[in-house]
């Protein structure tokens, strides 16, 4: 017995296809066409943005500010501990922890 209805292709050849496959080809050409059309949406509107000047990706906010160097010499050193952790975790690349090194080194 058959759990799934056969019905006539469309082709000239009258293949007999299974309602599964037919349903599966049907959701593989709407997923494709949905994909086409979003793809082509995201294509127009990056060019808007283009046109006005913005840019197409939203940037990355700044990293917070290093905390204002205090007179006591183990908190420069903790302020550094802290800033190489920023470093090494990724929020900070080289140039600003070179910058905030020489701040807080003063």
């Amino acid at each position: 017995m058959r759990s799934t209805p056969l019905t006539r292709c469309p082709e000239p050849k009258g293949i007999v296809m299974p309602g599964l496959l037919r349903g599966m080809a049907r959701t593989a050409a709407v997923a494709g066409t949905a994909t086409a059309v979003s793809n082509r949406v995201s294509r127009r509107q990056s060019e808007r943005w283009a046109a006005q000047g913005q840019p197409s990706y939203p940037q990355e906010p700044a990293p917070p500010p290093a905390a204002a160097p205090a007179a006591g010499g183990e908190s420069r050193i903790e302020q550094l501990k802290a800033l190489g952790e920023l470093k090494s975790q990724g929020v900070l690349n080289d140039a600003e922890f070179e910058a905030e090194k020489a701040r807080i080194l003063g």
